[in-house]
């Protein structure tokens, strides 16, 4: 895989937006996660459980951030959106949440995304105790990512 941006345009139904959000509100103030399969009317909405937590409980060494301040797919969710990849709806979207801080794309993030390159874009969004504020697009460009797309937040 490249890391090379795509030319297309992101898209994101705003139901799955909207389901990004609850997501996000019900697991505050932990970091939610989870990806988007596909593109337009056949695009899939992924749910997946952060494993930061169990991952810092087994080795605190190496995860030295729990799921307040990091976020990690793991097993079945993580082998789907590998396979994904080489399918006819791969991966297009991998989203997170960032509890309290801001919908920024942080260096934990650049350099997690980076080594794991894969051709897609990342969904930061910006949750708050009582709302989501905004979420936020970025995609690849070199050794960084930038901003494509700002979505308004919702008192979810």
């Amino acid at each position: 895989m490249s890391g090379e941006p795509r030319p297309e345009e992101p898209t994101l139904a705003p139901a799955h937006l909207q389901a990004i959000y609850r997501q996000a509100r019900d697991e505050f103030p932990r970091e939610c996660c989870g990806y988007v399969l596909g593109q337009g009317e056949a695009a899939e909405l992924v749910p997946c459980k952060n494993v930061q937590d169990q991952l810092h409980a087994l080795d605190p060494e190496t995860f030295p951030r729990t799921a307040e301040n990091g976020y990690n797919i793991g097993g079945k969710e993580l082998l789907r959106l590998t396979r994904s990849l080489d399918g006819e709806h791969p991966v297009r979207i991998v989203y997170h949440s960032h509890p309290r801080v801001g919908a920024y794309f942080s260096e934990e993030d650049t350099r997690a995304a980076i080594a794991a390159d894969w051709p897609v874009d990342y969904l930061v969004v910006d949750v708050q105790e009582h709302e989501v504020v905004e979420a936020v697009l970025f995609r690849r460009a070199g050794d960084r990512y930038e901003r494509i797309a700002r979505f308004e937040g919702a008192a979810v």
